[in-house]
C-alpha cells in the first residue's frame, strides 16, 4: 500500500556534477579548470579520475535505468566544451555529450542540464580573472548558446548557475587569490553580480534559441533559524537569511538587490561595480523554476564581539553569529545536524516570495560507507535520511506548493573537493581509494534497492523493507 503517493508525472531522479564524476581531465580534448588543482594532499583524491564517468558512462546510465530513474540532473563541464580563451567549441568534448545525451533519452531518463557547477575554466582566470571581470559574461552567454543550439530538442530543462552561493566565495574555485579578508569578500560580490548578470542574458538567449525550454537557477538554500526567541536574535536570523540567499534569488528571479542587502552593501563599501544598462538586463528575464539544494539547516544569534574573517565568506558579516542547533542530531560530516523540516519551511519560504515551481535538485546524507564481506553495503542511516525529506515534500504537495520533481545528491560516490572519498553520499559505490582509483566499479547500496522501490511506488510505502534488502542481496556489480 502506498503511504505517500506523489502527483502523476513526480520526475523521481538523482544528481552529479561534471567534475565531481567525469575524470578525463586531460582527454578529449579537454581545457584546464579551477577544480583540477586540487587539495594539495597527495592522500586525498582529486578530480583527475574521479569516479571515472568519462570511462563508465554506459553503465552509469544502465543503472540509472534499472533504478526506474525519469530525470538525471548533471552537468557539462565548461572546459570540456570550450578548452581554452579562444571561444572555440571542442568537437569532442560536445561529441561526449552527445553520446551520454543520447543513451539518456533511448532508456527514457530526461537529461537536466547544469552549465555551470563550481569549475570555472582556467583559461579565462589566466586571461582576465575569470567572474571578477565583465568580460566572463559574455564568455559564460557564448558557452550557453553553443550549448543551447547544439542540444536543441534533445535537453529541456537546463539550470544557469549551481549555489552561486559557493561558486563565487571559494577562492579555489574561481582563482581569486587575494589574500585580504575583507577584500576577498567584496571581490565575492562583484563576481556575484557578474554571475548574476550572465544567468540573465543566458535565459533571454535560451528564450530566443529553443522557446520550448526551460531554465533557472539552482540555489543552496540557507533554513536559518534564531538561537532563542529573543528578538535581537530573532532579527540576526532574518538578516542572515536576507544576505546568504534571497539576495541571490532575488537576482535571479527580480533582477534586484532587496533592500537591506543593498543597503548593507553600501554600508560596508562592497556594492559591485555596476553599468546603466545592466537593470535593463536583470529585469527582462525571469526564470521558469528554482531549483533547490538542501542538507542541513544552521541557526544565529546577534552579533557580539569582533567579525570573525576564519570561516566561509558568506557567514561573516557584523549583523550575526552562527552558533550551534542543540536540537539537532549531528554526525560525522553532518555536524549542523540533520534536520528534515528544515526543507519545508526553506521551500515554502522560496514559494511565498517567488510562486515559482520547485525541484530538489541536491538533498542527501554524507557518510563514509563501509562494503561488508559478502559485497554489499548497508546504508540504513542514507535511507532514514532521504525517507524523511521525501516525507516532507509530499507535505508541501498536499499543502499545494508545486515541486517538480526530487533528485537526491548523489547518483554515484562523488569526488568531494576537500576529503575526496571519505565522505560519500551516493546511491551506487564507486570502489575505489584515495590514492589507488582500481578500476572504479560499481556496487548497488541498499539506498540503490530502496529508491528503487520508491521510484517505482511513486512514493513511500508501509511495506516492510524485506524485500529490498533481498534485492541488494542479488546485487550486479559493474
Amino acid at each position: 500500500m502506498t503511504k505517500t503517493q506523489f502527483p502523476k508525472g513526480f520526475l523521481w531522479g538523482a544528481s552529479t556534477s561534471a567534475f565531481q564524476i567525469e575524470g578525463g581531465f586531460d582527454e578529449g580534448g579537454k581545457g584546464p579548470a579551477t577544480t583540477d588543482i586540487g587539495t594539495g594532499n597527495p592522500d586525498i583524491a582529486d578530480n583527475k579520475i574521479a569516479s571515472d564517468h568519462y570511462h563508465h558512462w554506459k553503465e552509469d546510465v544502465d543503472l540509472m535505468a534499472e533504478m526506474g530513474m525519469k530525470i538525471y540532473r548533471m552537468g557539462f563541464s565548461w572546459s570540456r566544451i570550450m578548452p581554452d580563451a579562444t571561444g572555440r567549441p571542442n568537437k569532442e568534448g560536445l561529441k561526449f555529450y552527445d553520446q551520454l545525451i543520447d543513451y539518456l533519452l533511448e532508456k527514457g531518463i530526461e537529461p537536466f542540464v547544469t552549465l555551470y557547477h563550481f569549475e570555472c575554466p582556467q583559461a579565462l582566470v589566466d586571461a582576465y580573472g575569470g567572474w571578477l571581470d565583465r568580460r566572463m559574461i559574455e564568455d559564460y552567454v557564448h558557452y550557453a548558446e553553443i550549448c543551447f543550439e547544439h542540444f536543441k530538442g534533445r535537453v529541456k530543462r537546463w539550470v544557469t548557475v549551481n549555489e552561486q552561493l559557493i561558486a563565487t566565495a571559494a577562492g579555489m574555485l574561481t582563482g581569486d587569490k587575494e589574500p585580504d579578508p575583507r577584500k576577498r569578500l567584496k571581490n565575492m560580490y562583484q563576481m556575484s553580480y557578474h554571475v548574476s548578470l550572465a544567468e540573465h542574458k543566458a535565459i533571454s538567449r535560451l528564450r530566443e534559441i529553443d522557446p520550448e525550454a526551460k531554465i533557472g537557477p539552482v540555489c543552496a538554500i540557507q533554513v536559518v533559524y534564531p538561537k532563542t526567541c529573543k528578538p535581537e536574535h530573532v532579527l540576526a536570523a532574518e538578516k542572515a537569511q536576507e544576505l546568504m540567499e534571497f539576495y541571490l534569488l532575488d537576482l535571479s528571479v527580480r533582477g534586484e538587490y532587496p533592500p537591506y542587502v543593498k543597503s548593507y552593501l553600501k554600508k560596508n563599501k562592497m556594492f559591485p561595480k555596476t553599468k546603466p544598462d545592466d537593470e535593463v538586463e536583470l529585469k527582462k528575464s525571469k526564470p521558469d523554476f528554482i531549483g533547490v539544494n538542501y542538507y542541513f539547516s544552521i541557526c544565529v544569534e546577534e552579533k557580539k564581539g569582533a567579525v570573525n574573517y576564519q570561516q566561509p565568506p558568506f557567514w561573516i558579516s557584523d549583523d550575526f553569529d552562527i552558533c550551534e542547533n542543540d536540537y539537532l542530531k549531528k554526525t560525522e560530516w553532518m555536524d549542523k545536524g540533520i534536520d528534515p523540516v528544515g526543507l519545508h519551511i526553506g521551500m515554502q519560504k522560496i514559494y511565498h516570495r517567488y510562486r515559482l515551481p520547485m525541484i530538489v535538485t541536491e538533498n542527501g546524507m554524507a557518510y563514509s560507507d563501509k562494503v561488508e564481506k559478502d559485497g554489499t553495503i548497508h546504508d540504513e542511516y542514507r535511507i532514514d535520511y532521504l525517507k524523511k525529506h521525501i516525507e516532507q515534500l509530499k507535505i508541501m504537495i498536499d499543502e499545494g506548493i508545486p515541486v517538480l520533481g526530487y533528485c537526491p545528491w548523489s547518483f554515484i560516490d562523488v569526488v568531494s573537493s576537500h576529503q575526496g572519498f571519505q565522505k560519500r553520499y551516493g546511491l551506487v559505490y564507486v570502489d575505489r581509494t584515495e590514492t589507488d582509483p582500481k578500476q572504479c566499479a560499481r556496487i548497488k547500496k541498499d539506498s540503490f534497492y530502496w529508491y528503487k522501490e520508491v521510484i517505482r511506488n511513486n512514493g513511500l510505502t508501509n511495506k516492510r523493507k524485506a524485500k529490498w534488502i533481498k534485492m541488494s542481496r542479488w546485487r550486479k556489480v559493474f
